[in-house]
C-alpha cells in the first residue's frame, strides 16, 4: 500500500473519531447513557419526549393512502432479509474458523434501541426496530462479506465503486499481476492476523 493511501485512511480514521465525540457530546445534551449497551435516559427527559409524541390515531388519521397501501410491501422483505441473516450466519459459522478469520461481532452492526425514545408511537417504534434490524444486517453481512473478499480475491476493480467497505483501499490495484500472489498474502495475513497457508 502506498504512504499516500495509508496517509488519507489515517486522515478518514480520524474524523470517524471526531464523529464518535460529538455524538457522545449529544448523548449529554438529550440526557441520556448508555449502561452496558442499554439506554437510560433522565426521568426528566422521558417526561419532556412525551409531550412531542403524535397519537396513534392522529398519526395513522394523517398517513398517505399510498403509505399504507406500500406498508405490507415493505414489511414483506423481512422474509427474504432473515432468509439471508439465517443463510449468511451459517455461512459465518462454519468457515470463517476453517480459514482463520476471525468472527464478526453481531451485536457491533445490528442494533436494536429506537424503540426506548419516548417520543414515537407504536407504529413508528415498529417502523424503527424493522429499520434497525435491516440496516444493521447489511452492515453485518457486508462486514462477514468484506472479510471474505479481503481473503480470497483482495484486487480492486476497474471502474469506480460507490462507497466500498473499510477494507477495499488496501486491496491490490487492478492489473497488478506482479504483486498479486504477495499481496494476497498480506491481505490474508492481515484480514486473519497470522501468516496464511501456501
Amino acid at each position: 500500500m502506498t504512504s499516500r493511501i495509508d496517509t488519507i485512511l489515517s486522515r478518514i480514521d480520524a474524523l470517524h473519531e471526531e464523529l464518535e465525540d460529538e455524538i457522545s457530546r449529544r448523548r449529554i445534551a438529550f440526557r441520556y447513557r448508555l449502561e452496558h449497551d442499554r439506554v437510560r435516559f433522565e426521568a426528566e427527559a422521558l417526561q419532556w419526549q412525551r409531550q412531542f409524541r403524535v397519537r396513534l390515531r392522529s398519526f395513522l388519521a394523517r398517513a398517505r393512502p399510498l403509505t399504507i397501501v406500500t406498508a405490507p410491501v415493505i414489511y414483506a422483505l423481512i422474509v427474504p432479509f432473515a432468509l439471508l441473516d439465517l443463510c449468511v450466519t451459517i455461512y459465518h459459522a462454519i468457515c470463517f474458523p476453517a480459514y482463520g478469520i476471525p468472527k464478526v461481532r453481531r451485536r457491533d452492526h445490528i442494533r436494536i434501541d429506537r424503540h426506548h425514545l419516548a417520543y414515537l408511537n407504536a407504529v413508528q417504534k415498529l417502523n424503527c426496530v424493522y429499520c434497525g434490524y435491516i440496516n444493521g444486517l447489511i452492515s453485518y453481512v457486508r462486514e462477514i462479506a468484506s472479510r471474505t473478499e479481503a481473503f480470497w480475491c483482495p484486487i480492486k476493480h476497474a471502474a469506480h465503486v460507490a462507497r466500498p467497505h473499510d477494507r477495499y483501499a488496501q486491496f491490490l490495484d487492478y492489473g497488478d499481476a506482479e504483486g498479486f500472489q504477495d499481496g494476497l498474502k498480506a491481505s490474508r495475513r492481515a484480514v486473519t492476523r497470522r501468516d496464511p497457508p501456501d
